[in-house]
């Protein structure tokens, strides 16, 4: 059996704090192996869940929703629209922080005086529709 970390080599490695991991931990997305004294070890793998839990967290999946994503089911079709659904929200975010950043590119350049006269830079990002 691997050596087990210590709930703060956890928090180090893992880049979380350690309520972070007592939080996730009674959230059920972790699991503490064991205590020593009044301190939690985790075995090493659970660095790999806590990297899939900040990209899930990234992609902007609720904690239940991540929950439900650990819980590795691959038939579940409810799962799997959800990933399509939450890969649709990144897709549209991914398109207007594009807007966004051509349009504080386009200010570099732009000979509007006042910058913020300019039709293109101030309609960047700001699709009324979203």
């Amino acid at each position: 059996m691997a050596e087990l970390l210590d709930i703060a080599e956890v928090a180090r490695r893992g880049g979380v704090s350690a309520s972070a991991l007592r939080f996730y931990e009674r959230r059920g997305l972790i699991e503490a192996d064991a205590r020593h004294g009044l301190r939690r070890a985790y075995r090493p793998e659970v660095l790999t869940r806590l990297a899939r839990i900040r990209a899930a967290q990234t992609a902007g999946f609720t904690l239940r929703q991540i929950a439900e994503i650990l819980a590795d089911r691959p038939a579940d079709a409810a799962l799997r629209r959800l990933l399509r659904e939450q890969a649709d929200k990144v897709d549209a975010q991914i398109e207007r922080l594009t807007e966004i950043r051509d349009g504080l590119r386009h200010a570099t350049t732009c000979r509007h005086q006042p910058l913020s006269s300019c039709p293109h830079f101030l309609a960047a990002g700001t699709d009324a529709s979203r």
